[in-house]
Parts: structure tokens; C-alpha cells; sequence
């Protein structure tokens, strides 16, 4: 995998997250996050939602298996790029030690965070595959 490809992986400010449902609809949803190596964090936080029970969480339970996208987009084509991983995914509490690393990291990398930590629950995604493309 190209350095340049993690590097602008985890400097993305919002990713788009997809899961599967159990009738295998997809279902795509933008997310923060932030990453170290392979794994790759994502938490519920704080922020207005219609229900506290979120597809994409029942999504993974079902079927852990996720894609993650983050992209840049210009009109000088040119300058166009993604990064994407493939891995597997699992729900776990912030009090416990992978919820707390996630939300570190998080923490660390979102300003908002700092004040209003997210209350959970923590995706911790182990990557097993990275895919990139740049028109550069």
C-alpha cells in the first residue's frame, strides 16, 4: 500500500461508512473517524439522531463485513483521489480498553470532541484490505 494512500486516509475529515443490512440492502452513511495502522475507530456521539438503535449498528451485528471511503473531489479533475478499506467490524463499549483507544483517538484528532467526548458505542474496524486510486 502507498504511504500517500494511508497518509491522506487518515488525514480525511469525514468518511462514508458502508454495511450491509440482513436482506442485504447496502446502506451508506458519513462518518468521523480516525485510524492508527489498521484499525480504524468510528463511535455514536452526541449529535442530534432520529434513533439511538442505528441501522448501521444492527448492520454489523448481522454482517461485520464494511467498507470505508473517504474522497477528494475538484473541479480540476486532476486532483481527484480515494481511499478505501475493507475490513471487519465490531461494536464495543467506550468504557472497555479498544472504546477507550477509540475515542482517544477521536478525541485527539476532532476539536468538538474535546468538550463532548462521543458517548458510544465504539466501532473498532480491523482493515484487511486498502484500495486507492489518484488521478495524479
Amino acid at each position: 500500500m502507498e504511504q500517500w494512500a494511508r497518509e491522506r486516509f487518515a488525514a480525511g475529515r469525514v468518511a462514508r461508512l458502508a454495511t450491509m443490512s440482513p436482506g442485504s440492502r447496502p446502506h451508506l452513511v458519513p462518518v468521523v473517524f480516525a485510524s492508527v495502522g489498521d484499525t480504524v475507530w468510528t463511535a455514536v456521539d452526541a449529535k442530534p439522531k432520529s434513533t439511538r438503535s442505528l441501522r448501521r449498528l444492527a448492520n454489523i451485528e448481522a454482517n461485520p463485513r464494511v467498507s470505508l471511503l473517504v474522497d477528494h473531489y475538484e473541479e480540476d479533475w486532476t486532483a481527484l483521489w480515494w481511499v478505501r478499506v475493507d475490513g471487519n467490524a465490531r461494536i464495543v463499549p467506550v468504557g472497555s480498553a479498544e472504546g477507550a483507544a477509540g475515542v482517544a483517538a477521536l478525541v485527539a484528532k476532532y476539536p468538538h470532541y474535546q468538550a463532548e467526548p462521543p458517548p458510544g458505542p465504539v466501532v473498532v474496524i480491523a482493515v484487511a484490505a486498502w484500495s486507492s486510486w489518484s488521478a495524479r
